[in-house]
């Protein structure tokens, strides 16, 4: 009886320190990200004051000392391109929002994993949303990789790993 209560404990301790660390746990990046999300729209804007969606993505990118272009269409000239399928966190999402369909961009975001990335929307300002979403679905054109992998990893999965560490250390404990 005593094995079963010790194993029941230990494996709640495990479960508890796995959701704190999920929850506190945070990249650079996405704590960039959280930091502007609801703020308003405005065209040609690449500050807090109010963003458009080129202009957010240099905002968040130069936190990591990446420069990038104006324009969301000249964004989707620069990095690697990567498959929807081998998207990662950090990577840059490109659309066609003109309502013409023709593949050109008029649109960016950063992949945040998890299917969704973030973005500067015309009519809700800086959110978050799926690609898989019904507006967005058929509107993807292509995706960037524009970190190196050392950036990458300095910039859009370091706190993750230490999640991992946390994890790690509580499963040894238990």
């Amino acid at each position: 009886m005593k094995k079963k209560i010790s194993a029941l404990f230990a494996g709640l301790a495990l479960l508890l320190a796995f959701q704190a660390g999920s929850v506190m746990a945070s990249s650079e990046m996405q704590e960039s990200i959280d930091e502007v999300i609801g703020t308003k729209y405005k065209y040609g804007g690449n500050t807090t004051s109010g963003f458009d969606c080129s202009g957010f993505i240099i905002h968040i990118f130069n936190q990591a000392s990446v420069d990038l272009p104006r324009r969301s269409a000249d964004q989707a000239t620069v990095g690697t391109k990567v498959a929807k399928a081998d998207l990662k966190p950090g990577d840059l999402v490109f659309f066609d929002t003109s309502g013409k369909n023709n593949g050109k961009v008029s649109h960016a975001g950063i992949y945040v994993g998890d299917g969704s990335f973030a973005h500067a929307s015309t009519s809700r300002g800086v959110v978050i949303d799926k690609l898989d979403s019904s507006y967005y679905k058929n509107r993807y054109v292509t995706a960037r990789r524009v970190l190196d992998e050392e950036a990458y990893q300095a910039f859009a999965v370091e706190a993750v790993e230490e999640k991992e560490v946390q994890v790690a250390a509580a499963e040894k404990a238990a």
